[in-house]
């Protein structure tokens, strides 16, 4: 009997394995087309190059909550995984008859989030959450909302840059998105100024520093907040120093900075500024201690008990 029972539940975890697998390759073939896409985009679109790092980022999240992912009980959702599956496909056949590629791709997410639920269960969804909310950084943002936030970016930038030229006593005249530095050098700060590939970058960047950082919720979230301001500020410095290097050096000079070395210091500027705010926020901050919280930890635990006995009651008499 015992045998029988080793063999009936050996031959139940073999089937969900099987359907498991199969459900998993079915569910990538149907997105690749999706897949490639996106990977199309990331290789083509400068603004959004940083969104191929955000799979990979994301699987070292899970690896990194290996422990604690192996605590949770394996039970598949079986219901909300399929909900959200067809809500999944739903999303990505009104983006199809909708003409918006920007649907689909979200639908994309939507799908992987309905494996988890439906092949490791809601213990497994709940830690992870934050590593599927993380994944739509991956996603272009849609044509009208690109649109929206470019063109203010450009503008920002434009002020911004003149402000700063004209503070370090350069002459600068604005016309509409091109400066005249010194009445005889013209500047212009084009979309692929904006900075909106520095600013999805240094999102990516600092979602990544908030999950990882032992902060509280609401530094994080200040954090995280914090790279919009420091990807304009690092945009400008950009555009302002090439305008430095064009006046006083050479426009060849200048453009090979703004596209090349500009590039590769920007990022670990942002980084830099990110710690510098951790580590100020951090000494802002005053720590309980740990006499009070014992003492407060003290205070709780009659409370609870008590708590306790009343719902231990309340199911007794029931």
């Amino acid at each position: 009997m015992q045998t029988f029972n080793k063999q009936y539940v050996l031959n139940n975890f073999l089937l969900l394995i099987s359907a498991t697998f199969l459900l998993i390759v079915v569910t990538v073939w149907s997105y690749w087309p999706i897949v490639t896409e996106l990977s199309r985009v990331w290789h083509n679109d400068d603004n959004y190059s940083a969104g191929q790092l955000v799979p990979m980022v994301a699987i070292f999240l899970v690896w990194h909550e290996r422990k604690r992912l192996k605590e949770c009980p394996l039970i598949p959702y079986w219901r909300a995984g399929v909900i959200m599956l067809i809500v999944a496909e739903t999303t990505r056949v009104a983006g199809l008859f909708l003409m918006r590629p920007s649907i689909e791709r979200y639908a994309l997410v939507l799908a992987i989030t309905g494996l988890v639920l439906l092949v490791v269960g809601w213990q497994v969804f709940r830690r992870l959450l934050w590593i599927l909310i993380f994944l739509l950084f991956m996603v272009p943002l849609p044509s009208l909302v690109h649109t929206s936030i470019a063109a203010p970016l450009q503008r920002l930038a434009t002020v911004g840059s003149v402000f700063a030229l004209e503070v370090s006593g350069v002459r600068v005249s604005r016309q509409g998105n091109t400066m005249v530095l010194n009445g005889n050098t013209s500047l212009g700060v084009v979309e692929a100024c904006s900075g909106l590939r520095m600013l999805t970058a240094f999102i990516i960047v600092a979602a990544f520093l908030a999950y990882m950082v032992k902060r509280s919720r609401r530094q994080k979230v200040f954090l995280l907040l914090s790279s919009i301001p420091v990807a304009l500020l690092c945009n400008i410095l950009r555009i302002v120093v090439t305008a430095v290097l064009m006046l006083h050096v050479s426009t060849e000079v200048a453009q090979k900075f703004f596209h090349d070395f500009a590039g590769l210091i920007m990022m670990p500027a942002a980084v830099m500024l990110m710690f510098g705010e951790l580590w100020l926020m951090n000494k802002l901050t005053v720590s309980e201690p740990e006499p009070l919280r014992a003492y407060a930890r003290a205070r709780a635990k009659p409370a609870v008990k008590a708590a306790e006995k009343r719902i231990n009651g309340i199911k007794q008499s029931t």
